[in-house]
C-alpha cells in the first residue's frame, strides 16, 4: 500500500514533480534506486520478487508510477502489477496507444492505479482496472496537484487528504523558489499520523487499515513486518533537467539503516 503526491503542469519551474513513498513487506528483496541492466535507460528502484518497479523514469522523458487499489478479494494467479511502469518505460508507445493496451489485460491483474507520462508530449495518463474489474478505464489527467493512495485518482480519503493539504502548503511556501528535494521527503513523506475510526475508509478490518491509514507506515501484518521501505522525489524542471531522489531502508545492515541516493540527468531532446 503506497501513497503519491504529484503536481502535473501547474508550476512555473517544474511541469512535473512527485513525492511517493513505498510500503512493503520487510521480507521482500527490493533493490534501491539504480540504472537498470546498466545500460542507463531505465531509472528506478526494483522489486527483486516480482521483477518490476513503483516509480521509474527514462532519459527520453516518459515517467510511470504505480498504486495497488485496496480490494477484500484478490486474483488467484495474477500478474505482477510491477511489470505495467516497466513495461511503459521499455515500450515506444504514446501514454494513451500504452493505456488502450493495458485495458485489454487488465483483467490478469489485481486491482491497480498506474499513472503514465511522456513530458516531451506533455502528455499524462491515468489507468486503473477498479472497483469493476470487468470494466477498466483509462483517462487523461488534467493540470492540477494530484494524491494517489490506493483507491481512485484522487479518492478523498482522510490520509490523501492529509497529503494534498500539507503540498499545498510546502509549494506555497516556496512559490516560484527551487524546491528542497531532500527536506520535501523529510517533511512531507514522515508523517505517522493515523486516522480516527470513523475516518477509515472501511474497505478492510479496522484492525488492518487504521495502521495503513499513516502516510509513513511501520506495523506487523499476519505476513510480518510491514511499512514504508523507501520515499521518493522526481523533480522535472522547464528546462528538462530531472532529479530523482531516493531515501530507502537498506534491511541488510543490522541494525537496519536508512540511505539516501540522488540521481541528475538531462531528458534527451527528440
Amino acid at each position: 500500500m503506497c501513497i503519491s503526491v504529484f503536481i502535473w503542469q501547474a508550476h512555473p519551474k517544474y511541469p512535473f514533480l512527485i513525492l511517493c513513498n513505498r510500503d512493503q513487506n520487510y521480507s521482500r528483496p527490493t533493490y534501491p534506486l539504480a540504472w537498470w541492466w546498466g545500460e542507463e535507460t531505465i531509472l528506478g528502484g526494483k522489486d527483486g520478487l516480482g521483477g518490476g518497479t513503483w516509480l521509474g523514469s527514462t532519459r527520453n522523458g516518459r515517467i510511470a508510477f504505480l498504486t495497488n487499489f485496496r480490494e477484500v478479494g484478490t486474483l488467484p494467479h495474477p500478474k505482477t502489477r510491477g511489470e505495467l511502469p516497466l513495461l511503459f518505460l521499455q515500450s515506444n508507445k504514446s501514454p494513451q496507444e500504452f493505456a488502450e493496451e493495458v485495458v485489454r489485460e487488465a483483467h490478469q491483474y489485481n486491482g491497480f492505479n498506474l499513472v503514465v507520462a511522456d513530458i516531451s508530449t506533455s502528455t499524462m495518463v491515468y489507468v486503473f482496472n477498479r472497483p469493476d474489474r470487468d470494466n477498466p478505464s483509462f483517462s487523461l489527467v488534467t493540470p492540477g496537484i494530484h494524491v494517489l493512495a490506493n483507491a481512485s485518482l484522487d479518492a478523498p480519503w482522510a490520509k490523501a487528504k492529509r497529503m494534498r493539504q500539507s503540498f499545498e502548503e510546502l509549494i506555497e511556501e516556496y512559490g516560484e523558489s527551487d524546491l528542497p528535494i531532500k527536506e520535501m521527503v523529510e517533511k512531507l513523506m514522515t508523517n505517522r499520523v493515523k486516522d480516527e475510526e470513523w475516518m477509515l475508509p472501511g474497505v478492510q478490518p479496522r484492525e488492518r487499515e487504521h495502521p495503513l491509514s499513516a502516510i509513513f507506515v511501520e506495523t506487523e501484518l499476519p505476513s510480518g513486518l510491514y511499512g514504508t521501505r523507501s520515499s521518493s522525489a522526481l523533480l522535472v524542471k522547464s528546462n528538462q533537467e530531472v532529479t530523482f531522489y531516493e531515501k530507502y531502508l537498506d534491511l541488510n545492515q543490522d541494525p537496519k539503516q536508512w540511505k539516501d541516493k540522488m540521481v541528475t540527468y538531462k531528458i534527451n531532446e527528440r
